[in-house]
């Protein structure tokens, strides 16, 4: 049976005047878990939401929360995220000097690990620790900032980490975060991706919650 694709609506583009209001509509919809976006104004050129915030969206939400540390120097706060109430903390291939320990650290707190590349970073750089994290965040736009266009080339980086999971038979899973939308998301499934974040596509929406049970239906 075909496997539905996992939907992570990133907090980035909610309305963070009435946060819990939207956390309670997430929590009634077909949403997954909730994408959580930390910037911090120094691996990417913009300033998101810390720790307090996370800790606030635990509180209200009944979804696992997939935290994205886009930040330099991510293991020094891995215990506090997990405090904070974080299920699967993925830090980026290109801020992490140690990278297994680090994936290592988040597994012994109980958390799944994710690595994220940006757009330009090579595929093949996961070759030694495929069989290791839980899963792989593809950026399909530069991070920094909501609302950009999705690169297509980002389709052919899907299909390569694929082949790649596939060879070492590996259950990592494949998440795909930045432009997606109605427009995309059918080849983004079709390229291989398993899980997708969606910011604008979902609170852009005149029914963010009917906009998700659409993408959940491919």
């Amino acid at each position: 049976m075909h496997q539905s694709v996992i939907v992570a609506p990133s907090l980035l583009s909610a309305n963070f005047g009435n946060l819990e209001a939207d956390i309670r509509m997430l929590n009634e919809s077909k949403a997954d878990w909730l994408h959580l976006d930390i910037m911090d104004g120094v691996f990417v050129p913009n300033i998101s939401f810390g720790i307090p915030v996370v800790k606030a969206i635990r509180k209200y939400s009944e979804k696992p929360l997939d935290t994205h540390l886009m930040i330099v120097q991510p293991e020094r706060y891995i215990h506090a995220f997990r405090e904070a109430g974080s299920d699967m903390l993925t830090v980026h291939w290109e801020a992490c000097t140690h990278l297994h320990r680090t994936v290592t650290q988040i597994k012994e707190e109980g958390m799944l690990a994710g690595v994220s590349l940006n757009p330009h970073t090579p595929i093949s750089g996961l070759e030694d620790i495929i069989d290791d994290v839980n899963l792989v965040l593809l950026m399909s736009v530069n991070p920094g900032f909501g609302g950009q266009k999705f690169i297509t080339r980002a389709l052919h980086r899907i299909t390569e980490l694929r082949e790649m999971i596939e060879r070492h038979h590996a259950d990592t899973l494949i998440e795909v975060d930045g432009g997606v939308s109605r427009d995309n998301i059918q080849q983004i499934i079709d390229a291989g991706a398993d899980a997708v974040v969606a910011g604008n596509a979902v609170f852009g929406s005149q029914d963010p919650s009917a906009e998700i049970a659409y993408m959940k239906r491919l």
